[in-house]
């Protein structure tokens, strides 16, 4: 589904030239669940603007679909995105002046779905995550959780190929983590493809498979074998 080889990030040139990335390889098959583990400056942000689409590598090549991403057009890059990636962020990413439903409704309108069926998907996800009962309040009247649950509603409204999720729990307390995993486990079991980045080893813990960066580099690929609990 996912394929990476020899994947280098350059910042900069000549004394102040950074390499972000030092040739990282791996392959991601669908319905997997990893955690992209590692300190601050490790990489993992960098790299997950490349599996995003966001940004491109400066060298070696990321397949997604059997696309080869650096042979793509910006438009065609959009699309991509769009269409194949869900995507989580740590701050939620929500527009303050529009209530759930319309937060997750607005990412269907650029994608040109019709209405009858933009309001039936944003009712169904919402509801699939716990927020029948909110989804006409604004954000300033939603729970950290709340807003996170958000912002995965949104990621799957259009029913993308693979989940990012970047920190996602990083500004909630443990309770709201604790639902923010369980939300995460239940679509992992349903098949959903996710990469999620984190600091912090009790969330890695949840996934199937870990991989640990260091100063750019993947210093170990491990598969988890236990089961969830």
């Amino acid at each position: 589904m996912l394929t990476v080889k020899d994947l280098q990030k350059v910042y900069g040139q000549g004394d102040i030239r950074v390499e972000a990335l030092k040739r990282v390889s791996f392959q991601v098959d669908k319905g997997e669940f990893l955690s992209i583990v590692g300190h601050s400056g490790s990489g993992k942000s960098t790299l997950m603007n490349i599996l995003g689409c966001l940004d491109k590598p400066t060298s070696g090549e990321y397949v997604l679909d059997d696309k080869l991403i650096k042979d793509l057009s910006e438009e065609a890059l959009s699309e991509v995105r769009n269409a194949k990636i869900g995507f989580v962020f740590q701050s939620f990413n929500l527009l303050p002046q529009l209530s759930a439903f319309k937060n997750v409704e607005l990412s269907m309108i650029y994608a040109g779905v019709p209405k009858e069926e933009r309001t039936r998907r944003a009712r169904e996800v919402l509801a699939r995550v716990g927020l029948e009962d909110r989804m006409h309040h604004l954000p300033t009247e939603l729970s950290g959780g709340q807003k996170q649950r958000v912002a995965i509603a949104r990621a799957l409204v259009n029913r993308p190929a693979i989940l990012l999720a970047d920190e996602p729990t990083g500004n909630l307390d443990s309770e709201s983590t604790r639902e923010i995993l369980e939300i995460f486990k239940g679509l992992h079991e349903e098949g959903v493809t996710i990469l999620l980045v984190t600091h912090e080893e009790d969330v890695a813990r949840m996934t199937n498979r870990r991989l640990f960066f260091s100063d750019g580099e993947l210093i170990k690929d491990e598969e988890v074998s236990h089961e969830f609990s």
